[in-house]
């Protein structure tokens, strides 16, 4: 069990992070409430079983890898190929059609490439994380991390060129 004073800290630090977790989490499962409830499964998962000797510094990391690891899971064994939109507030603005369909774009060719490319490059531009994040979330090395961003990067420049194309 956490001393006192470091089940403070932890605790501010899940509270500081857990709007990014939702917003993680609902990248990757496209529903909001869904979402929401693996947030709060993942706290009680760590909670569980954090270890006592637990570092403030690596909570983040620990939990973001326990929502990558339970959405993994979700979505391995419910394969969803749609993203519902409902209660998602879009403002109605024209000019932004071409950017939504860029992004649209971006998407599927997302879709298109490997699921370890695909994470990273959603981990980093999406989500806001560093590599070094990205790393400790996927026990990877730092270099992997960077190497696959990298190279899903130029797939995707690819994909979406060739896609605009045609």
């Amino acid at each position: 069990m956490l001393n006192k004073r470091k089940r403070n800290n932890v605790s501010k630090i899940v509270e500081e992070n857990l709007d990014y977790l939702v917003r993680f989490a609902y990248f990757r499962l496209g529903n909001h409430e869904e979402a929401e409830d693996l947030v709060y499964d993942t706290i009680l998962r760590f909670l569980e079983k954090a270890p006592d000797d637990i570092r403030p510094a690596s909570v983040r990391l620990y939990l973001f890898r326990i929502v990558h690891n339970l959405c993994h899971d979700k979505t391995r064994t419910e394969r969803k190929d749609w993203i519902p939109i409902d209660g998602i507030e879009v403002e109605d603005r024209t000019a932004d059609i071409l950017d939504l369909e860029d992004a649209d774009r971006i998407n599927a060719c997302l879709d298109r490439l490997p699921q370890r490319e695909a994470d990273v490059i959603r981990m980093n531009v999406i989500d806001n994380l560093s590599f070094v994040e990205i790393s400790g979330i996927l026990s990877i090395p730092l270099s992997t991390a960077k190497s696959r961003y990298k190279s899903g990067m130029d797939k995707l420049r690819k994909l979406f060129i060739n896609n605009k194309l045609s």
